[in-house]
């Protein structure tokens, strides 16, 4: 434990906090920053830029009043939490820090006059722009799967409404009926998110459906933590939870909403009362409309900075950007949010690029007080961003159930701390 608990401090000097005071010293004059996206990497790199130079001029745009948590939105799909607890808002970065919110959509940008235009309000011009925009699906990749087939067949991968009616579905399934969960490959956002969820799904048809069963099927031949996944469900959930790999028939390539059933690229068609798709995905649709994706549907980046590699002055952090090592998550997006703000105040300022290093900490809880939890370090480099030998790993195997209701603990003031560092 202690190891994880300092991984989960060291976040805090990522962004550059314990690097040297001379870059951090006042600008000459104000520089104008916008940050686009008001998630865990665009609200982090907002209030960090002003912790690192308070003379910056700051904007955030964001499209709606508050940012509802992706992380422990399995908690609302299971029934154990509700949504309006996960939803974050920006009075305090706006008062604490002085950054300027703007309720706004971006309609396009203009990177040669550096001017942002958004669809109310009045164009924004900048220095540097910063775009965290999450990501966006790929409605082409699996046949008859759109936004439409959604509200029937919902993905629930972007927390809010879509969230709320997996949750309604699940409850509104006799007991004895099966729930499908159709995995995409590599890289999605959260890549342990679907475990999670097939855990807290299994927990809840356990205790109100328990003739029911749950069958994941996977594009990918493995996923993170598997074996502690594995062994959380044979423990808590014997013999509803089965998973079937890409190779063995787990690719998803078509649905049919009227026969409430998907097909596998083995011609294995599975009916069920509840089925829960997340498709593949790409970055946020601001970053590929402006051409600021390359051909993998992200962005790349440069790892010191976070810099766009197809467009300069402009940088694209989270999970919309191409990372290297580093998984999509919120944590990442924190850490990375926290080395674009050190970088943009020096760059701003014609001083070297700090060397950044990354952690990552995630927590999966698989029961109400059961979790289990993945850590690790990342450094830059000149080839991209690459694990630290021997930094990391999941939690151990086969510990007691005293151990595991200290990581749900662990897993909840993982998120307390998150929010907080985020948002206020």
């Amino acid at each position: 434990m202690q190891r994880r608990r300092f991984l989960l401090g060291s976040s805090l000097a990522v962004g550059g906090l314990a690097l040297s005071p001379p870059l951090f010293a006042k600008a000459g004059k104000s520089a104008r920053v916008v940050v686009v996206g008001g998630g865990f990497g665009g609200a982090t790199c907002a209030k960090y830029l002003k912790r690192f130079d308070p003379r910056l001029s700051v904007t955030l745009v964001v499209a709606a009043k508050q940012y509802t948590t992706c992380p422990f939105s399995n908690l609302v799909v299971a029934g154990l939490q509700e949504l309006d607890g996960l939803n974050q808002h920006y009075k305090k970065l706006s008062a604490k820090y002085a950054i300027h919110i703007v309720r706004d959509w971006v309609k396009e940008i203009d990177a040669n006059k550096k001017i942002i235009k958004l669809k109310d309000a009045k164009p924004l011009s900048y220095d540097r722009l910063i775009l965290s925009p999450g990501i966006d699906f790929k409605w082409d990749a699996i046949e008859n799967y759109t936004a439409a087939t959604s509200t029937i067949m919902p993905h629930a991968w972007q927390a809010g409404s879509q969230t709320l009616l997996l949750r309604k579905q699940l409850q509104a399934m006799p007991d004895g009926g099966l729930v499908i969960m159709a995995v995409p490959g590599d890289p999605f956002r959260c890549p342990p998110g679907p475990y999670e969820r097939a855990g807290l799904i299994a927990h809840y048809l356990k205790l109100h459906k328990p003739k029911s069963k749950i069958l994941i099927l996977d594009t990918k031949e493995e996923f993170s933590k598997k074996n502690l996944f594995v062994q959380a469900w044979q423990q808590l959930y014997p013999g509803m939870i089965e998973w079937v790999r890409g190779s063995e028939g787990g690719k998803v390539v078509s649905v049919d909403v009227k026969e409430m059933s998907v097909t596998t690229d083995q011609m294995q068609t599975h009916k069920a009362q509840v089925i829960n798709v997340i498709p593949p995905q790409q970055a946020g649709s601001l970053v590929v409309h402006q051409n600021l994706a390359d051909n993998t549907g992200w962005s790349p980046v440069n790892p010191m900075s976070f810099e766009s590699s197809l467009q300069k002055s402009i940088h694209v952090i989270g999970d919309a950007c191409m990372a290297g090592k580093m998984p999509k998550s919120a944590f990442a997006a924190n850490n990375q949010a926290k080395v674009c703000a050190a970088a943009v105040v020096a760059l701003l300022k014609g001083q070297a690029l700090p060397v950044p290093t990354f952690t990552n900490t995630c927590y999966s809880l698989v029961a109400p007080d059961y979790a289990i939890s993945i850590a690790k370090v990342y450094r830059a480099t000149e080839q991209g961003i690459v694990g630290v030998e021997g930094s990391g790993g999941n939690s151990p195997e086969n510990e007691s159930l005293a151990f595991r209701n200290l990581e749900a603990r662990y897993a909840r003031a993982w998120y307390t701390s998150m929010v907080n560092d985020s948002f206020s």
